[in-house]
């Protein structure tokens, strides 16, 4: 199981990122796949998530508006366009392939996750 989040790093308020997942084509081609976050000394927490075939999308409340999830099946690819971001929007943030096609909020919905990306939004 290949699961590669990329994509984070330093930018001020107020501007933009995209972070890219790579999953392997036999664990993520057929299934949902989400993205979660976790910020220092708090638990991790739903950010988006997108159904197999980019259908349907979920967004957090905090994060609807300002980002969007897509994917890129030839390329086993998704993405998350981040505008406008905040200072709170730091966080490690995964990847992660749902148990069925559809994302979920919930994190027990989801069997494989990468190893994250740090975000980091200076004010």
């Amino acid at each position: 199981v290949q699961l590669q989040a990329s994509g984070g790093g330093l930018v001020e308020a107020g501007g933009s990122m995209r972070l890219s997942c790579v999953a392997s084509r036999r664990t993520s081609s057929n299934n949902g796949v989400g993205w979660f976050r976790q910020a220092p000394g708090k638990e991790r927490e739903f950010v988006a998530g997108i159904s197999w075939n980019g259908g349907d999308t979920l967004y957090a409340d905090s994060v609807k508006g300002r980002f969007t999830i897509s994917r890129d099946r030839a390329k086993d690819t998704v993405y998350l366009q981040m505008n406008s971001l905040k200072p709170e929007d730091t966080a490690v943030y995964y990847c992660a392939v749902a148990r069925s096609s559809y994302a979920s909020r919930n994190a027990e919905s989801y069997r494989y996750w990468g190893q994250g990306t740090l975000v980091t939004v200076s004010s």
